[in-house]
């Protein structure tokens, strides 16, 4: 593929930006969520955490996630970062899809509580360890994040064999 444009590159990378960093904070807004619905002994504020949890995962870190898969890939394969040229990438990419997969299978949890919630409030220590058990890949989560956003910032060196024989192909300037 060939490189975008200025214009488009700032474009996408804008975009890209802009869902990663939706995503990071719509995760932090589930976190403290999660930790209200465990600690809060009102009935209201826990059905209410565990119905917003529902709904801020599915139409806004799913979407968010999904978004910033999409754009970093376009984004790698319209610049000179490429796709397989760079251990960082290749690392994000890998970060990137395993927390989009990891989320799509944590939302089944989160759905459970959200219905549970609905029907009748949580009794004591009803579903306790599903409840710390959010928190805590919540948590996991931010952490991941944090880490790929460390990744794209600090950009560590280190080319791949790819990446090497590419460079060598491209005439360099006398």
């Amino acid at each position: 593929m060939t490189p975008f444009s200025p214009r488009l590159r700032k474009l996408t990378l804008t975009v890209h930006v802009t869902s990663s960093v939706g995503w990071l904070g719509a995760v932090a807004a589930f976190l403290a969520l999660a930790v209200a619905g465990l600690t809060s002994s009102a009935p209201q504020t826990v059905r209410g955490a565990y119905l917003a949890m529902d709904v801020i995962g599915w139409y806004v870190i799913v979407p968010f996630g999904i978004a910033s898969l999409l754009t970093g890939l376009v984004q790698s394969l319209g610049t000179v970062w490429g796709l397989l040229r760079h251990h960082w990438v290749i690392a994000k990419l890998l970060i990137t899809v395993a927390a989009t997969v990891l989320l799509l299978v944590h939302m089944q949890p989160v759905g459970h509580l959200a219905d549970a919630t609905a029907r009748a409030p949580l009794a004591g220590g009803e579903l306790r360890g599903m409840r710390i058990q959010l928190i805590a890949d919540a948590a996991a989560a931010l952490l991941v994040l944090l880490t790929a956003a460390a990744l794209s910032v600090f950009k560590p060196r280190g080319v791949t064999r790819y990446g090497r024989r590419r460079r060598e192909q491209v005439p360099q300037p006398r």
